[in-house]
């Protein structure tokens, strides 16, 4: 069943999750399927939802993101997981060791633990019309839209010191790779001499400007004036874990690192997706900055599945020091040997 976000106000669950894409989705259905009772908090603010199509996840290849994320709801209410739409503004632990989270309608809900797929933003550079392409012409990810962009003019806008590495990893899907070298460093004669090497021209100078044709990318203005046509133009944005409602628990973002080169902020976690903080779980963007969707959504089934075992482990715990309340050590001998003696009496 599919609930509003007052239906939830001051529920106990075993497991809120607070994120609805694909590592959030993964990971309640993993638990509902545990037959935990599961709450999903969901913005409606996929990362991906500028894009036509999601790509690299097999037997999905090519699904429209929001088409795949309504199919990934569709499961999760059917196995009884419940998923509301709403901002999560604060998460807290309780005396009682219990987390509460509040929504930012007033409404909370409270969870045994947390599941935390928040993802990340991307920050681009600050170019006019750069940012009204995003997902469309202007790229970043080869492995996601390289295929679409296939044999055309692509374009590297150099921020950073990966630039002549993603240049070279584009030069894979077409032969026409301009770098732009923008604000990045100058590539050094070692680098320049594997762009020679790749046929990838170079061109100085900062680029001020997108263009567009009929609706689409066509070409980067100069700041001389210039105006260098292309058909894509591929970017390296700061990678921003949405983490700011995580204060309350203590989390805080690190930096992450490529090649020694930091690419933004995300929560540290360990490969089942535990946090510092115990009771706490993360997975998807939120963790690892360059998750693809299927590697969030393997993600949110390993974290799911932790999740469940941890409350498992706990449960059993509890049971034990139940049971011990009752049985005294003595009467645990005495109800052991009458077994035993029953048993030597054929009973």
């Amino acid at each position: 069943m599919r609930t509003s976000p007052g239906t939830a106000n001051g529920h106990r669950y075993d497991v809120v999750v607070i994120g609805g894409g694909a590592a959030g989705l993964s990971g309640a259905l993993t638990l509902a399927r545990a037959r935990r009772s599961v709450l999903v908090i969901d913005g409606r603010r996929p990362r991906n939802a500028p894009a036509a199509h999601a790509h690299g996840f097999l037997t999905r290849d090519g699904v429209p993101p929001l088409q795949l994320l309504a199919m990934g709801r569709d499961e999760v209410t059917g196995y009884g997981g419940e998923i509301v739409e709403g901002q999560v503004v604060a998460a807290e632990r309780l005396a009682g060791g219990d987390f509460r989270v509040t929504l930012n309608d007033g409404t909370a809900a409270l969870a045994k633990r947390l599941l935390v797929t928040t993802g990340l933003v991307d920050e681009l550079p600050d170019i006019p019309g750069l940012a009204d392409r995003w997902g469309r012409e202007v790229l970043h990810c080869p492995y996601c839209h390289g295929w679409e962009v296939s044999d055309q003019a692509i374009g590297i806008l150099a921020t950073g010191p990966l630039a002549v590495h993603q240049a070279l990893m584009w030069r894979q899907w077409s032969n026409d790779v301009t770098l732009f070298l923008h604000t990045a460093p100058e590539p050094d004669s070692e680098q320049y001499e594997q762009l020679a090497a790749r046929d990838i021209a170079v061109i100085d100078g900062e680029v001020t400007a997108v263009e567009t044709t009929e609706g689409r990318l066509s070409g980067v203005r100069l700041a001389d004036g210039h105006v260098i046509a292309r058909r894509a133009l591929v970017v390296a944005p700061r990678f921003t874990a949405r983490a700011d409602l995580l204060g309350g628990l203590g989390l805080r973002p690190t930096e992450q690192e490529v090649n020694g080169v930091a690419i933004g902020s995300h929560i540290a976690a360990d490969p089942t997706g535990a946090t510092d903080v115990p009771g706490v779980w993360a997975a998807g963007n939120v963790v690892n900055l360059t998750d693809q969707v299927v590697g969030a959504a393997a993600a949110g089934v390993r974290a799911g599945a932790a999740v469940n075992a941890d409350l498992t482990a706990d449960e059993t715990r509890r049971a034990v020091a139940a049971r011990r309340t009752i049985f005294s050590p003595e009467m645990e001998r005495e109800v052991a040997e009458r077994v035993l003696g029953d048993r030597r009496h054929g009973f």
